[in-house]
């Protein structure tokens, strides 16, 4: 079946009221047309995050899928795909514990933070190893009218270390010497707090523990309780959905609207996944 045809018969289940799709009816292993392009592009900004299950898809056939929506990051930390440096692995076990297990936006830490990621789950544990994802638009529109004005005058720095602490990603010489080259080509950057979808228009909260260091107009204590307050408000179950990962099953989300978290309850046992991080323009 083409994806032609599969344009035409593709569904999409919402799983939840305010974030969170299920697509059937397409295979991405085959190129992607621009008319079954144009509806997923309408459906990840309709839920934020899309679904595909029973996909049996290469490095090379990820990484044409993901480039069909704009080009591709190379991420300056995590290993590569051999002869397909644009999928990133993580691989993570009791000798490469999680880091990921924490709320955050990818790449925040650079001028033109990611559009979205398409994630391949290639070994999962038996049990665990759930993703949970955020809408920050459906956040930031359950704050009150008066703390939403407030912030959308704020900026925020956004920091690679915060998440790639030399103590951990700089231990052999080697090591090291990749990540002075990261932090080098990776000073901290600002955005708005509050985001403005390039496409809809909506708002959100584009602040996270991830990569988000302080509140650049206030001080150090007040942009600490700012930012205490809106990682607790992002967390809240209202907002959120749990994927329970199968295998071969494929996520999509749109990065300048969500936020995400790997839950890290599988250890001592393995999951591996593969990455491709699509590159998306400068926060406003």
């Amino acid at each position: 079946m083409s994806n032609r045809v599969a344009a035409d018969r593709m569904r999409i289940e919402p799983l939840s009221p305010v974030i969170g799709g299920l697509v059937d009816g397409i295979d991405l292993a085959r190129p992607l047309d621009a008319a079954s392009r144009a509806r997923l592009g309408d459906a990840l900004i309709e839920h934020k995050v899309l679904f595909f299950e029973n996909q049996i898809i290469t490095p090379q056939q990820q990484r044409n899928f993901a480039a069909s929506f704009g080009k591709l990051h190379i991420h300056p930390i995590y290993p590569q795909v051999e002869d397909v440096p644009e999928i990133l692995i993580l691989d993570t076990h009791v000798d490469n514990p999680p880091d990921n297990d924490t709320w955050h936006t990818d790449v925040t830490f650079i001028e033109t933070p990611p559009l979205g990621a398409v994630l391949y789950a290639r070994q999962l544990p038996q049990n665990g190893g759930d993703t949970l994802w955020v809408n920050n638009e459906a956040a930031f529109s359950a704050l009150s009218p008066t703390y939403r004005a407030f912030l959308e005058r704020l900026t925020a720095t956004h920091d690679f270390e915060k998440s790639f602490p030399r103590e951990r990603y700089a231990t052999t010489p080697s090591a090291e010497k990749k990540w002075l080259a990261a932090r080098a080509r990776n000073r901290p950057v600002k955005h708005p707090v509050i985001r403005t979808h390039p496409v809809s228009g909506a708002k959100g909260l584009f602040v996270n523990e991830g990569f988000t260091t302080r509140i650049n107009e206030l001080s150090p204590a007040e942009s600490r309780a700012v930012l205490d307050l809106l990682f607790a408000h992002i967390a809240k179950p209202d907002f959120q959905i749990r994927y329970r990962w199968k295998p071969n099953a494929v996520a999509m989300w749109d990065n300048r609207a969500t936020q995400h978290y790997a839950v890290a309850d599988y250890l001592p046992h393995r999951r591996v996944m593969h990455r491709a991080t699509i590159l998306g323009d400068r926060p406003f």
